[in-house]
């Protein structure tokens, strides 16, 4: 078997570098899409059942698309073309999410953002999982948690700009963030847009800058008891057998994830209305304040993700004094106490103090499970299982969008506050799981 080439730090850099514009775009759905559905006439207690479409697509997606990524060669490459379709999918729905209210001669706007949403979730689910696997196909084991690492600060970086845009223009660029009932805010308008050109832009940088290894080199880096990639068989049925036989480790994350991501899921759906009535004492979504509310939760999210950016690079040396699980366990405990805070904070500025824990376990949560899953599966089928790892995040979102809607609106009366502490309950759970994960790095 022939070992990878050690890469250098800017081929680490270039590889992730499409990550930024995703989550650039991803960022920009995360804090504002809660807030234009309302504007559109959602209540608060239905969000969840609109954010749905975001795990089913990416349940449904991700496996697919690893599975033929494995088995792709073009003239891009073997994951490049399908992150750069998603991308400019992507990037159509975030030009057209927050115009739905254009449309509404034809069809209700709260549909047609429903709809922009689903193609916004699907599309980003096609980008998204070819750079794990891209991560993985290029990197020596000694390399990886530093190229999830480099993935997770770019990924920062993207998400703090996607995050603070509607502020940014609003407070800095004077840009109208007053918004007539049924219309969204110019200022997030603008940021959507911005979004997709971002995201297009920085997957071409990726494209252009990194070459992948054709498949005849890519067989020289597995092991012989591992069948070549060109010997298996390429139908879908082939996925069933590989959920089936999947690694124990990965079993055992798929617990530590669950509860990390019910516990996100809710973070993204409710902060707004809940920092809106808690700190800011409105619950009318076309009201000035709860504007204002909307965007201090995006500077909010901005700032665990300013957080991640830098923690990210470095959970490799936390992990090389301790080791990968009890580096995970303390940063998901660290994100536990933020969330809980946030339920007896109504001065919106120590809001910042919660995120800093939040944005200290999204790094993690970002980089340490694939680093943990990367040594555990095989090479020829790290695409696929790449893939299939993602139904434990995408089945806890799923659960998280049935439970979290009757939950909120009959056992907490509508006040979501107690959703955002009912997540830091999650993520306490979560820092214990990781403690029994099987970790062979």
């Amino acid at each position: 078997m022939r070992t990878k080439p050690q890469l250098s730090s800017a081929q680490i850099w270039n590889m992730s570098f499409g990550f930024l514009g995703i989550q650039a775009g991803f960022a920009l759905q995360n804090a504002n899409a809660s807030r234009i559905l309302q504007t559109f006439g959602a209540d608060v207690g239905s969000l969840s059942w609109f954010w749905i479409v975001a795990p089913l697509t990416g349940m449904i997606i991700q496996p697919i698309i690893g599975h033929y990524s494995d088995h792709t060669w073009g003239r891009l490459g073997r994951r490049k073309p399908y992150f750069l379709a998603g991308a400019l999918l992507a990037a159509l729905a975030l030009i057209f999410m927050p115009n739905s209210a254009m449309l509404s001669a034809i069809v209700p706007p709260l549909l047609v953002g429903a709809g922009m949403l689903t193609l916004m979730n699907a599309s980003f689910n096609v980008a998204m999982e070819p750079f794990r696997a891209l991560v993985a196909d290029l990197l020596p084991d000694n390399q990886r948690t530093l190229g999830f690492s480099v993935q997770t600060f770019l990924i920062g970086v993207g998400a703090v700009i996607g995050s603070w845009l509607p502020f940014i223009l609003s407070e800095w660029m004077d840009v109208d963030k007053h918004t007539p009932n049924g219309e969204v805010p110019v200022n997030v308008i603008i940021s959507f847009y911005a979004g997709a050109a971002m995201m297009v832009g920085a997957i071409a940088w990726t494209i252009i800058k990194t070459k992948e290894y054709p498949p005849e080199i890519h067989r020289q880096f597995q092991s012989d008891d591992q069948p070549a990639e060109s010997h298996q068989h390429k139908g879908l049925s082939v996925i069933l057998k590989d959920i089936a036989s999947m690694p124990k480790t990965m079993k055992e994350l798929g617990i530590v994830q669950f509860f990390s991501w019910f516990a996100l899921f809710a973070m993204w759906v409710y902060t707004t209305p809940a920092v809106a009535q808690h700190v800011y004492g409105t619950i009318d979504p076309n009201s000035e304040a709860y504007q204002k509310a909307g965007d201090w939760v995006g500077v909010l999210f901005g700032v665990y993700n300013l957080v991640a950016m830098f923690f990210a690079l470095a959970l490799p040396g936390i992990a090389a004094r301790t080791n990968r699980k009890i580096t995970h366990a303390i940063s998901l405990t660290f994100g536990a106490a933020g969330l809980i805070s946030i339920f007896f904070i109504t001065n919106p500025y120590w809001l910042i103090l919660s995120m800093v824990g939040i944005g200290i376990a999204w790094a993690s949560i970002l980089a340490m499970p694939y680093a943990i899953l990367a040594g555990a599966i095989p090479p020829a089928k790290m695409g696929v299982y790449m893939g299939i790892f993602n139904f434990f995040i995408t089945i806890p979102q799923i659960v998280s969008s049935l439970a979290n809607g009757p939950i909120v609106k009959y056992v907490f009366h509508s006040d979501s506050m107690y959703a955002i502490l009912m997540a830091g309950v999650c993520l306490l759970i979560a820092a214990v799981s990781v403690v029994f994960v099987q970790d062979k790095g």
